[in-house]
């Protein structure tokens, strides 16, 4: 049989085939090129919208807020780093974030808040993009929570405020909310200065949130400022101290202390009591946050009889080595009854300050107009602010009217009838110490003395300064504020509290005075509300504090003591009048 030989084909083009494949490829790459023209020339806004929304940001960075300090560099108040807890419920959700509650459990118990509350923040609305979960937490607790990787749950860098001096200085300097916005003392009234703006650029970011890229800077930031302060915090913690011992020992409702530099008005120490930790904030108390050195006033007592003295020795109606007859120890006046606490004869001026007379320094008030006398307290700063420039400072109450009875031109000398602070009463004090110059007070530290009014003539105030210098010695009213090295030129005040109708049983004891006499450097006021028990006399429940807190203070100070001839010298000064 034979076989048919195959016959081997080449493969044949199909042309249609062919056009077909080119005309596809063709078409495509057209149209990419349509596309591509498209993009960039026609409509390239759009995208580019749409990319900068997904990858551009604008950033801030981080400003601490100032510094406070003292006069000699001792911080008062200073920025700690902590984070703040904050949730994305819409991501939380959609990371199924509530499957495993153990986590949430262990978040809540970091966080000491109840593990419900904390999920219902979260899962309340799911459309929220931010709630925050804890403020203010510390490193260490940050660094737990991002160990539970609880998926919409994040942290980011803020500041708390710490204040290393506690409760010592806790109304002066204040505090800031958890905003870090100050609210309160110093802290508020500076806040502007101490607060800067943070800069805002414009970066864009990766896909996991790097910064990639900076652009722009949207707005330029201002840096905080620093602050320091006058107060000496040597001065600050010796005069907390023994004010709050002398009003817990007197069971007292309150207590003030003021500390001026007599040369600049500068405020050394400034301390209340009753205090609180301003680093502990659960239980705060708002009469304890009061600072009460320039918020408080009340009728000053005795401690203005100086002043009496000085203003009639400027109207020229007495004379420095005056007698004042004050037998039998009483005196009716306008149909009311003036009385010392026994009947002193006549007395000399040094005298009558030395034994607190209320019927000599009653006299000396009459033998001038009133006008004179109120023209003198006011120009020592009584009615008016002092200039230091902090919220919530009284002026107290100085009443300005035609016709006075004589018998309130008498209580106007010995204290009641008008109000002031214990700033302010300090104050008047390092007026006298300074030679009659008044200075503004000032809480900042100052480069310069600045530009004081001279108020009353410096013979007068070394007249009255060396006249006060018996006070605290043998026979005078305050020997508990006496301080070996260092004599005094200082005055008691026991004033009676005023209620509804008259006066009540409630007292307010004074100590006010300059040291050393000799070369005056500070001025000082303490002040006991309603101390209880039979002692409640100025000189006997201020006047140990004064001592103990002027003494350390010159110390502190380098100020040289004077010797035993000096001292024996100054105190006979004003002895020789009589």
């Amino acid at each position: 049989m034979a076989r048919q030989a195959k016959r081997k084909q080449n493969p044949t083009l199909i042309p249609w085939r062919l056009y077909v494949v080119v005309g596809v490829v063709f078409a495509l790459f057209i149209s990419l090129i349509a596309r591509a023209a498209y993009i960039q020339l026609i409509e390239p806004d759009r995208l580019r919208h749409e990319s900068d929304m997904r990858t551009l940001r604008t950033t801030s960075n981080q400003v601490q807020r100032g510094l406070i300090s003292d006069r000699n560099g001792e911080m008062m108040a200073v920025s700690v780093p902590v984070r703040a807890v904050w949730a994305d419920p819409k991501h939380a959700h959609d990371k199924d974030a509530f499957k495993d509650m153990r986590r949430w459990q262990a978040l809540a118990d970091v966080l000491q808040e109840p593990v419900d509350e904390l999920v219902a923040k979260v899962k309340s609305n799911p459309k929220r993009r931010f709630v925050y979960l804890k403020r203010q937490v510390t490193s260490a607790v940050a660094d737990y929570i991002k160990e539970l990787k609880i998926g919409g749950i994040y942290l980011k860098n803020e500041s708390r405020r710490y204040y290393p001096g506690g409760e010592i200085s806790a109304q002066l300097i204040g505090i800031t909310n958890i905003d870090d916005v100050g609210i309160e003392g110093i802290e508020n009234t500076y806040n502007t200065w101490l607060t800067g703006t943070p800069s805002k650029q414009k970066v864009r970011k990766s896909r996991d949130g790097r910064v990639v890229e900076h652009l722009d800077v949207v707005q330029e930031g201002e840096s905080s400022n620093d602050l320091v302060l006058s107060i000496d915090q040597r001065i600050q913690q010796l005069a907390y101290r023994e004010l709050k011992k002398a009003t817990e020992m007197y069971q007292a409702t309150s207590g003030s202390v003021v500390v001026l530099d007599v040369h600049t008005g500068e405020v050394l120490a400034m301390v209340n009591t009753p205090s609180y930790n301003p680093n502990a904030r659960q239980n705060l108390q708002s009469h304890r946050m009061r600072n009460r050195a320039l918020t408080d006033t009340f009728e000053p007592g005795s401690t203005v009889k100086p002043f009496v003295v000085a203003a009639a020795l400027e109207a020229g109606t007495i004379e420095v080595d005056e007698l004042i007859p004050t037998a039998p120890g009483w005196m009716r006046i306008g149909g009311r009854q003036v009385r010392d606490s026994n009947n002193n004869g006549d007395m000399s001026l040094a005298k009558i300050l030395v034994k607190s007379s209320n019927v000599g320094i009653s006299k000396i008030a009459l033998s001038m107009p009133v006008q004179q006398l109120l023209g003198t307290y006011q120009s020592m700063g009584l009615g008016n602010y002092s200039g230091i420039n902090l919220t919530g400072e009284s002026a107290g109450l100085i009443h300005d009217r035609r016709r006075w009875s004589e018998f309130e031109r008498a209580t106007l000398s010995f204290g009641y009838g008008f109000t002031a602070t214990p700033l302010q009463i300090a104050r008047m004090y390092a007026t006298l110490g300074s030679g009659g110059m008044l200075y503004p007070v000032s809480i900042l530290k100052l480069k310069h003395q600045p530009e004081g009014q001279q108020v009353i003539s410096p013979e007068v105030a070394q007249q009255v300064m060396k006249m006060l210098v018996g006070v605290t010695e043998a026979g005078g009213t305050a020997r508990k504020a006496h301080i070996d090295g260092y004599p005094i030129a200082g005055k008691t005040g026991t004033s009676r509290k005023a209620v509804a109708g008259g006066y009540g049983d409630d007292y307010v004891a004074i100590f006010a005075g300059v040291a050393p006499v000799h070369n005056p450097r500070l001025a000082m006021s303490i002040v006991i509300n309603e101390p209880k028990g039979d002692r409640y006399y100025g000189g006997d429940v201020a006047g140990p504090a004064f001592a103990k807190i002027m003494s350390g203070a010159l110390q502190m100070l380098n100020v040289e003591p004077i010797t035993k001839r000096e001292a024996i010298h100054l105190a006979a000064a004003p002895r020789s009048a009589e």
